[in-house]
């Protein structure tokens, strides 16, 4: 059984930077990614990244944010700099047990879909509040 724990969220300043913790990803096979909800919306994929490294970000935090995986110590990141208000938010850690789904186009190359169908494992949520 897979057991997912965030930590590292709370409040700053916009502009400043956060890193979230997700321990106990402990498949080096699994999928891993971030989603965040505010109440009244949907969840939200932020970043997912595969075994191999490849990750894919939301266009809203792309270039500010970076997904990472640490497999020998059972551990995936999300490091988040430039903070913004619209980042205020509940993040979720999940991992998926039937590793990431690939999307190939006509050359070969793939994308990773950032759906939360394809997660199985989640974590409770650490809480983001970012202020002006």
């Amino acid at each position: 059984q897979v057991q997912l724990a965030e930590s590292g969220g709370g409040s700053v300043q916009s502009g400043e930077s956060l890193r979230l913790t997700c321990k106990d990803a402990r498949s080096s096979n699994y999928c891993m990614g971030w989603f965040r909800q505010v109440p009244g919306k949907q969840r939200e994929g932020v970043a997912v990244i595969d075994t191999d490294g490849r990750a894919r970000y939301a266009d809203s935090v792309k270039g500010r944010f970076t997904i990472s995986r640490d497999t020998g110590k059972n551990t995936a990141f999300l490091q988040m700099n430039s903070l913004e208000v619209e980042d205020t938010a509940m993040y979720y850690c999940a991992a998926g047990s039937m590793g990431c789904p690939r999307r190939y186009d006509s050359t070969g190359n793939y994308d990773i879909p950032l759906s939360h169908a394809n997660f199985d494992y989640w974590g409770q949520g650490t809480q983001v509040t970012v202020s002006s």
